[in-house]
């Protein structure tokens, strides 16, 4: 029993490394290669490629906060959570695989932005997806593992809703 306790943890903390590392790692990329606000089309103008800092969170929200309730929301309490949420993936026993995935994907996206506001003072965003009707701000690879994640814990919750209903029934 303990050594797949210690199996289960150990393939976390690779899922997380990874995670963080292909954020960081695209990051790195484009902060050599790309200039401020070059836009290259990778897919059609479906995706494009455009390198910005961002200060603050998603969509620059709080990049005008004064440094210290800046490091405070954007730093600290992060590194808590994150903190709480690794702590709760590796002690508890009873998460299904698809949840520690979630979490993981939250966790580790979570990480490579806070890492980025740590190291730089800002946060390298890249990305921008435009579908018609749908299209984003200017996001990087840690924002699309958060949002993945966040899509599988509503999957996994939704299932499990469902499963509970009917065994209530």
């Amino acid at each position: 029993m303990k050594v797949n306790k210690i199996i289960r943890n150990l393939l976390i903390l690779i899922i997380l490394t990874t995670n963080v590392g292909c954020d960081q790692i695209s990051k790195c990329i484009v902060r050599q290669k790309i200039d401020f606000n070059d836009r290259t089309s990778v897919i059609g103008n479906f995706v494009t490629i455009t390198k910005v800092e961002n200060t603050g969170a998603f969509l620059s929200l709080g990049d005008h906060l004064p440094r210290i309730i800046y490091k405070i929301l954007m730093i600290i309490l992060p590194l808590i959570v994150l903190g709480y949420a690794l702590y709760y993936l590796l002690t508890s026993n009873n998460l299904s695989k698809l949840l520690i995935l979630g979490i993981c994907f939250i966790i580790g996206g979570g990480l490579g932005n806070v890492f980025d506001r740590i190291l730089y003072g800002f946060v390298t965003d890249f990305l921008y997806f435009n579908f018609g009707l749908f299209h984003t701000g200017i996001v990087n690879m840690a924002d699309i593992s958060i949002t993945i994640g966040f899509f599988i814990l509503m999957y996994e919750l939704y299932i499990n809703r469902r499963i509970l209903n009917i065994k209530l029934s």
